[in-house]
């Protein structure tokens, strides 16, 4: 029988992916509609379905919004800070009450609060678009149980030029070094001879093939989780 793992404030389910991919079966719960989450979907309030359900549960993994602890919030938005909800503390004491093993993931403005995080990259699992541009996706996890040692960074092992046809073609590409994942961006373009990254792309970085631009700007790669989940399972067999 598969190991259960409840995934809150799941969105559209990259991190749900990464879980299954390992092994176990998921079920995700979001305030919002999700109509692309792949597994088990459950519309509604995370805390509130974590006390309901969450002892049903072989383990838990949490990713409350993170718009509060964001450098795009806390740079460009300052004046917003406080219409975003600061939820880490008080998941992470209903998720001990379960007795669950447990993870909370976020992002690096929220760290601090974070007990013990791990930091995962993109570059650890050689994400990356079919241009050669890296995937630098930080994402800090807090786990119940211990991770050992982890993958390093790889930043700057992709190659910045990418040459298309002979010699010195004044048409060559400049490819960047990374990519980024955010906001709604559409197709594959190019400007000043660099190329722009397009929705696909993004996919094709994330290891994700059925989110929106919006979505993907939201999510965890699976290829972080699909490593935590290994690691998960080992600790609650």
């Amino acid at each position: 029988m598969k190991l259960k793992l409840l995934d809150l404030f799941c969105c559209a389910g990259g991190a749900g992916m990464g879980y299954h991919r390992a092994g176990f079966d998921v079920v995700g719960v979001d305030i919002a509609l999700q109509p692309r989450y792949p597994f088990e979907f459950h519309q509604a309030d995370a805390l509130e379905y974590l006390s309901a359900h969450g002892r049903e549960f072989d383990a838990i993994h949490a990713s409350p919004p993170c718009q509060r602890y964001s450098t795009m919030t806390n740079g460009r938005w300052q004046d917003r800070v406080n219409d975003h909800p600061d939820l880490i503390a008080p998941v992470r004491e209903l998720l001990r009450a379960m007795g669950k093993p447990y993870i909370i993931e976020n992002v690096g403005g929220a760290r601090h609060l974070l007990t013990n995080p791990t930091l995962l990259c993109g570059t650890m699992f050689c994400l990356q678009t079919k241009y050669g541009s890296q995937l630098r996706r930080h994402r800090y996890f807090e786990t119940s149980f211990f991770m050992g040692l982890t993958p390093t960074c790889q930043h700057n092992k992709a190659s910045v030029i990418g040459v298309y046809g002979g010699g010195q073609n004044p048409k060559r590409k400049r490819v960047p070094v990374t990519i980024g994942v955010y906001g709604h961006t559409g197709g594959t373009s190019e400007r000043d001879g660099l190329i722009q990254f397009g929705t696909q792309d993004r996919r094709d970085a994330m290891g994700i093939d059925w989110m929106t631009g919006d979505e993907l700007s939201e999510a965890i790669p699976p290829a972080y989780t699909e490593y935590i989940g290994k690691l998960l399972a080992s600790a609650v067999a």
